[in-house]
């Protein structure tokens, strides 16, 4: 609330007369109070922002004894990741590849295009969806990781495996200079 002091002018011995001098004074506990109620209701109902997590499902340890089929290598495709944002593929196991290794980059016109018709073709010719295999070296990146199993729900396919490298796909990776 605003005051006015209204204090006595200036009536002096001397016998000059002044004018009445007012101040103003603006309390402001009000706009305080009113800023921490506006500070504290944005902070209560706004909703912060939600971390963008990736399901990832992995076997239990007990599940360890199970025996598990086999899966053929014609309906396997193995994704070995380079660096400089490069991975190499092939069908089938490496040292007898049922195709060419392939070295490709991320993204639609690279990985997912090569998804979608290696899909395609194990599921004409074997009747069943296609397994990936996915294998990091140590000269691969977290994000190039993450991008091909995005690529992965991108393309709709839900079997896939992370597995440690091998020394003959290591030299696979070298000989096309991408590790």
């Amino acid at each position: 609330m605003a005051e006015l002091d209204t204090s006595g002018g200036g009536k002096k011995k001397g016998g000059k007369v002044r004018s009445k001098k007012q101040s103003t004074r603006v309390d402001l506990t009000a706009m305080v109070d009113l800023a921490f109620l506006l500070v504290t209701f944005f902070m209560l109902t706004t909703t912060l922002s939600k971390a963008k997590a990736m399901d990832l499902a992995m076997p239990d340890k007990e599940d360890d004894q199970k025996v598990e089929e086999p899966i053929a290598a014609s309906r396997t495709l193995t994704v070995l990741l380079g660096n400089d944002n490069k991975l190499e593929w092939f069908i089938g196991v490496p040292t007898e590849p049922l195709s060419a290794p392939a070295v490709d980059g991320y993204g639609k016109d690279g990985f997912r295009k090569v998804l979608i018709e290696q899909s395609k073709k194990i599921k004409q010719s074997t009747g069943k969806d296609m397994f990936v295999i996915i294998k990091p070296s140590d000269k691969s990146v977290y994000k190039n990781m993450i991008d091909v199993i995005d690529e992965l729900n991108i393309t709709n396919n839900k079997s896939y495996a992370i597995v440690d490298i091998t020394p003959v796909e290591i030299d696979l990776l070298k000989r096309e200079k991408i590790y």
